[in-house]
């Protein structure tokens, strides 16, 4: 191969460079002819073997495929266990997710980092802790239900099934059924209001006059039974709420503290605003309330443990406070005075929340 290369370039009349193949290798050549006096004498061949360059650029190839593939191997193993760490949390919430039922909801997911998935962990599990709450909330709402709506609906049957024919006894129990069922209807009506505080027109608000208000709450109050009742002060100024909502709050703190006074006992009533909230407040001078019901007494159908209780379904105070909260603002119970009784205060600000503020 090499020998007849030579002789075809010997016969070359011009420059020539180029490359022929040797074995397994290239062999690169510059042929240039020798002219002397016009007539050619021969021709000067330089060639260089490749051979060595060709190993090493071989060589160097496979080292940077072997080191590439090697790269890759690595890169997709850490891949892969990364993105197995990613994304065990979210396979735990989706595990977390369809083991949960509506009898079941104390699964957690274990978060021990702080990164995105840790954050939609923790907020997962506040979900679940919502739910949870919302689902024990309605268990024992639709239990306390049941039972104080059994107890009415026992009285008429057991009534009506006993009823004669002695026109006295008729109207007895005509009397005594029908109260029965004001009160079912009462309890109903509560039902019914509690479940529009939810809602976002349940309250209407508009400017009051506090003053004004207090006034009417004083001539309204005083009308429910022989008390003593009292005006301690009357705030003056203006606020944004719901004067209807107000009145139906403090009606049923004055309500509440007929049910534990006596005929005679004093009752005292009182609004002020300042530092931007408005304040209105019902003080009695009953048993007041123990200091185990101080945590659960606006909570709905809770009654005091006192020896003297009300007959309601214990659901006014969750009024109160649905009100007041729908206001923006908190219903309290004041620390126990020293002469007794209960004072129970309304506290909202005189500037109605927005409702992005009410959302946060």
């Amino acid at each position: 191969m090499l020998v007849r290369a030579v002789g075809t370039l010997a016969r070359v009349t011009s420059s020539r460079r180029g490359s022929f193949r040797v074995g397994d290798h290239d062999v690169r050549y510059l042929a240039v002819p020798v002219v002397i006096e016009e007539r050619q004498r021969g021709t000067f061949v330089v060639t260089h073997d490749l051979r060595e360059e060709t190993e090493a650029v071989d060589e160097a190839s496979q080292v940077a495929a072997g080191v590439s593939l090697g790269v890759l191997l690595l890169a997709s193993l850490l891949a892969f266990v990364v993105a197995g760490r990613v994304l065990a949390p979210l396979r735990e919430l989706t595990d977390t997710a369809r083991s949960i039922t509506e009898t079941d909801f104390t699964r957690r997911i274990a978060v021990e980092s702080d990164d995105e998935i840790a954050e939609l962990g923790r907020t997962f599990n506040a979900m679940l802790d919502r739910l949870q709450a919302a689902f024990a909330t309605q268990k024992d709402f639709v239990s306390d239900a049941g039972h104080e709506l059994r107890t009415p609906i026992t009285i008429i049957r057991g009534h009506l099934e006993l009823l004669g024919d002695d026109p006295v006894e008729r109207r007895d129990t005509v009397e005594l059924v029908c109260d029965e069922l004001d009160r079912m209807s009462r309890f109903v009506d509560d039902l019914l209001l509690l479940a529009q505080a939810e809602q976002a027109d349940f309250v209407q608000a508009a400017d009051v006059d506090l003053d004004a208000l207090t006034e009417e709450l004083m001539a309204k109050a005083s009308a429910l039974a022989p008390r003593d009742w009292q005006l301690q002060s009357i705030g003056v100024g203006r606020l944004t709420a719901d004067r209807q909502r107000l009145t139906q709050a403090v009606m049923q703190l004055a309500q509440n503290a007929v049910q534990h006074t006596h005929e005679g006992d004093r009752i005292e009533l009182g609004s002020s605003l300042a530092n931007g909230h408005a304040r209105l407040w019902v003080c009695d001078g009953g048993p007041g309330v123990s200091a185990g019901d101080r945590d659960r007494i606006f909570d709905r159908f809770a009654r005091g443990s006192g020896s003297r209780r009300s007959q309601g379904a214990g659901l006014g105070l969750a009024i109160v406070r649905a009100i007041a909260e729908a206001h923006g603002g908190r219903v309290e119970l004041e620390r126990e005075r020293p002469a007794g009784g209960a004072t129970f205060t309304i506290t909202i600000p005189t500037r109605s929340p927005a409702p992005e503020e009410e959302a946060t």
